[in-house]
């Protein structure tokens, strides 16, 4: 079985994220880039699947700039065995990710995408079903277990009210969430290995995609910042301004 999987280059969940002073979008001048969280759990669930002898190859795939490709060589760290980088340096939308992955999909015909279910910075929660769609592959969202079975995967998925086992015919769309798994830390020599791992530059012109979006982004704010909290002495006076001055009650 080959896996194929999506990981985005993301603003390192640990740094503070600052808005251009013009408000024109987020600014990324010498902030540290790490892969996208919930990539890293499907990169992890990939990789444990070849350990059980389900799957026979990895492939690690990102649309970004040419910097994504320290996030595909972590993914190679990881467990992946090769590398595609559609390299753009456009602000590209969900749709577009997924009209990309859909032609990386029919090049390399993997019998299972995981992705995961959403990026940290632009929070879509959209490309792994658009890809689907595209695909015509069936899906499993939200996973929280995966289990092959010959041709069939079973996905245990979250759902409002609690969980939800959906069967698919491989091949199949597979989205991680949190309690997927918890990804390992890439060790030295494996970091040293992946530096030798073939990787692939393309562009979307090769894979005969058009990346025009009809999204644009008029304006970045940052969230209005929170005001302290205040000491109430007593019942009353609480009540008193959760009416008059909160004007929540």
């Amino acid at each position: 079985m080959k896996i194929l999987v999506a990981v985005k280059r993301v603003v390192d969940y640990n740094v503070k994220v600052r808005v251009k002073a013009d408000n024109s979008g987020v600014d990324l001048a010498n902030v540290k880039m790490s892969m996208n969280p919930f990539c890293e759990i499907a990169v992890e669930e990939a990789v444990r699947l070849k350990e059980k002898g389900v799957a026979t190859e990895i492939i690690a795939v990102s649309v970004g700039p040419t910097a994504a490709q320290e996030q595909l060589r972590t993914a190679l760290a990881l467990g992946a065995d090769r590398a595609i980088l559609v390299e753009s340096t456009e602000d590209l939308s969900s749709l577009s990710i997924a009209k990309l992955l859909k032609a990386v999909v029919d090049k390399e015909q993997p019998q299972l995408v995981i992705l995961g279910k959403q990026a940290i910075d632009s929070d879509n929660n959209q490309t792994g079903q658009m890809l689907a769609a595209l695909s015509g592959y069936g899906q499993g969202t939200f996973a929280s277990a995966v289990v092959v079975e010959g041709d069939r995967v079973k996905v245990t998925r979250e759902i409002d009210g609690g969980a939800q086992t959906v069967d698919l015919k491989l091949p199949a769309i597979v989205t991680t969430d949190l309690r997927l798994n918890e990804p390992r830390y890439a060790s030295l020599p494996n970091i040293m290995k992946a530096k030798k791992k073939p990787m692939e530059t393309l562009k979307p012109e090769e894979l005969g995609v058009s990346t025009a979006s009809t999204l644009k982004t008029v304006k970045v704010e940052a969230p209005a910042a929170r005001s302290a909290g205040i000491m109430v002495k007593s019942v009353d006076e609480l009540v008193d301004k959760l009416k008059n001055e909160a004007k929540v009650i």
